[in-house]
């Protein structure tokens, strides 16, 4: 397969925040906000993969700046990582009051979407590379970041193992194994 440049995959959207999109203080709900973001990270994968996506993982999402009802918040998404069927996925929000122009980082956040082929197994994915000085950074630390996955999914599986199934709020069920 022959690897393509991060800029290949760019993709923007920019989103007028509306009430419904708004919680009781005012401000975009931090779910609509990761909808957005899952939503271009597969744009972003897809356009890249030029297969369907769906999303494995996601990083932890720290909401930096308020994104109030009038503004508008712009996410910008591009591959910056792949392995055999996965591609890391940087996506960068940013919110602007219309009134003032007045532009901030709002969040940043990695997802890592793994194409599927016809029968929704994984399927193998072009390689990609750093053109610009920020790809480049995103690139090289892609490596680690992908370690830290790995060691939070296999934590998640304990987790889920350890937790299981039961419904710890019924009576019949609280003392099963």
């Amino acid at each position: 397969m022959e690897a393509k440049p991060c800029v290949a995959s760019l993709t923007v959207k920019n989103s007028h925040v509306l009430p419904p999109d708004t919680n009781s203080h005012g401000t975009l709900f931090g779910g609509r906000l990761m909808a957005h973001i899952d939503d271009v990270a597969a744009i972003a994968a897809r356009r890249h993969a030029r297969k369907p996506v769906v999303t494995a993982s996601t990083d932890s999402v720290d909401f930096l700046a308020p994104v109030k009802e009038g503004d508008t918040i712009c996410l910008e998404a591009f591959v910056t990582w792949t392995h055999k069927t996965s591609m890391e996925v940087f996506i960068k929000a940013v919110t602007e009051d219309l009134n003032t122009g007045e532009r901030k980082v709002c969040t940043t956040a990695f997802v890592t979407m793994v194409a599927i082929g016809p029968d929704n197994r994984p399927v193998t994915v072009p390689p990609v590379y750093p053109e610009s000085k920020e790809e480049k950074f995103l690139h090289e630390e892609a490596p680690k970041r992908a370690e830290l996955r790995k060691q939070r999914r296999s934590n998640s599986k304990e987790m889920a193992r350890t937790f299981g199934t039961r419904f710890p709020w019924n009576e019949n069920t609280r003392h099963e194994k």
